[in-house]
């Protein structure tokens, strides 16, 4: 697979801004500043964003939380990156082409002329060596991204990174912003080393070390983090804002600020409170990466029950999906398969199962139980999307009923959860899974004795036709094969499988009239640098 394409961005519609009175007084209210120099020279531009914070840090090869990569993407450029919100296909970056060998084992990469870091030095194949290298072997959350992965400096302009086994997965990869490229000159000053002796953490706190159209104004992990555009961007299209609020709120209060002009775009609101969205706001909803799904556990000594097959198709046949979409709301979508609906290997819509009460009691019959009683575990305040567990549990209990299971509800906090979910404890549980990377090798984790399959009890050997199909599909090469295989998987996965394929939430974002340009997107939720005005 070779690719080579146009400069970054090119797509990109970036239009003139008149900030309005209104805007100006937001702004100031709001942290931002929209100022008119002497002579009537424009206005600066400001955009304040409300968020509800996971943050830890700004250092790329640490974060791996949804704010730190907005605030990564903004600042960090990386080898490649997505056109977008169309994750199906990688394109260059930093890198002007890229190449992956036919066994899959070695991707080749040219670097781009020209780019240049915030401090105008160039972007050089031995920062790239240093960044990659570092992340993954500070040991940071990000590491694994670069597990296996060698990566090694062929000529001035040319970047090889090798795998022991096919890494057809790689190109997908490469555009997290955890694998922003750093300075290595200036990192290596304030305590920048490629393995976990790393001390240039605080540093890269306050200061940014990349080449991305922002950089780092100030940055509290609690309240706010502010981004001002890179005077010596390299990029063929400067950002339109000359500043970026990012702000740590909660959803109520995120739109009552952006309803009286206090922020420009919302993040985080649920489908009940976009639902009460009025006057000149523009709501987008697009279903999520985040896919929910019930699962059964397949482990006799945690349930003889659920650990039958059958007992999976009476839940699989038993949900009333329809109505869980109902629950979700607006720009929610039935999830076909594990894979969600934007990345590669996706099962189309109609692929989705249908509910069949009737089928769901035979194949209950089938399993050799009658009347069971199950217990359901789920995070007992967590929400995804906006979205309560609680009521899906218990729309869920309500339409297994029907079939004639009886489902104990057993919600728990958080962190009681996890244990007993990743210990493989639970009898059935209700979780959800977003992607690491937006490419479907993430999903294998599904299959037995992998992450995912050991968390629901299913053994490596359970299901050896479908870990046959799963190793096929990880070593496959090419678009349209790789496409094939993975819908294979899942269709296996769907007929056989423990798991129950849910729903993909809407992520819902509101922004002010102004702003063009907004796509959500699955890794870094929102590109502040494509965003323009009106």
């Amino acid at each position: 697979m070779a690719v080579r394409s146009r400069r970054p961005g090119a797509n990109a519609v970036l239009l003139p801004v008149l900030l309005t009175g209104a805007l100006a007084l937001a702004a100031c209210s709001s942290g931002g500043s929209s100022t008119t120099s002497q002579g009537g020279a424009a206005a600066a531009k400001t955009l304040v964003i409300d968020t509800s914070f996971d943050l830890k840090t700004a250092d790329p090869g640490r974060t791996y939380e949804p704010t730190g990569l907005i605030i990564g993407k903004a600042t960090y450029d990386t080898l490649l990156t997505f056109e977008g919100s169309d994750v199906t296909k990688p394109v260059p970056a930093l890198a002007e082409s890229f190449e992956l060998s036919e066994d899959g084992t070695e991707l080749t990469l040219k670097l781009r002329q020209g780019a240049t870091f915030a401090d105008g030095s160039p972007v050089t194949a031995d920062d790239v060596v240093f960044s990659l290298t570092r992340v993954r072997d500070m040991k940071g959350t990000p590491s694994f991204l670069l597990d296996g992965v060698e990566v090694a400096k062929t000529d001035e302009t040319t970047i090889t990174l090798t795998s022991k086994k096919a890494n057809p997965a790689l190109p997908y990869i490469l555009p997290n912003p955890a694998l922003g490229i750093l300075n290595s000159k200036v990192a290596k000053e304030h305590g920048a080393t490629a393995d976990a002796n790393d001390k240039a953490e605080q540093y890269l706190n306050s200061a940014s070390a990349g080449s991305g159209p922002y950089t780092i104004e100030s940055f509290n992990v609690s309240s706010q983090v502010v981004l001002k555009a890179n005077a010596k961007y390299w990029g063929p299209e400067k950002p339109v804002y000359d500043k970026v609020v990012i702000r740590n709120v909660e959803a109520a209060t995120q739109k009552l600020n952006i309803a009286r002009g206090d922020s420009q775009v919302a993040l985080n609101l649920s489908g009940d409170q976009v639902t009460g969205v009025s006057g000149n706001l523009q709501v987008k909803k697009t279903a999520s990466a985040n896919v929910l799904f019930l699962f059964a556990n397949q482990d006799p000594a945690v349930s003889k029950v659920t650990s039958s097959p059958k007992f999976a198709e009476a839940v699989r046949k038993g949900v009333d999906y329809a109505g869980l979409l109902e629950l979700a709301g607006e720009g929610s979508v039935q999830a076909p398969g594990v894979i969600p609906s934007m990345i590669l290997g996706a099962l189309p819509p109609e692929a989705g199962a249908k509910r069949d009460v009737e089928g769901a009691k035979a194949a209950l019959k089938e399993s050799g139980v009658s009347d069971p009683t199950v217990k359901l575990e789920y995070p007992s305040e967590l929400t995804v999307n906006g979205l309560s567990f609680q009521s899906l549990a218990e729309r869920i209990q309500a339409n297994l009923k029907e079939v004639g299971i009886t489902v104990e509800l057993a919600p728990a906090p958080v962190t009681t959860a996890l244990d007993n979910y990743r210990n493989g404890k639970e009898e059935m549980g209700l979780w959800y899974w977003g992607p690491d990377y937006p490419d479907p090798s993430d999903y294998l984790a599904f299959l037995p004795g992998k992450l995912v399959g050991l968390r629901a009890g299913w053994k490596t050997g359970a299901d050896k036709e479908l870990e046959a199909a799963g190793d096929k599909a990880a070593a496959t090469i090419g678009d349209d094969a790789r496409k094939q295989a993975y819908a294979d998987v899942q269709t296996k996965l769907n007929t056989s499988g423990p798991f129950v394929p849910l729903i993909q939430p809407s992520q819902n974002i509101v922004t002010a009239a102004s702003v063009t340009n907004l796509e959500y997107h699955p890794v870094w939720t929102v590109d502040v640098a494509d965003l323009g005005a009106k």
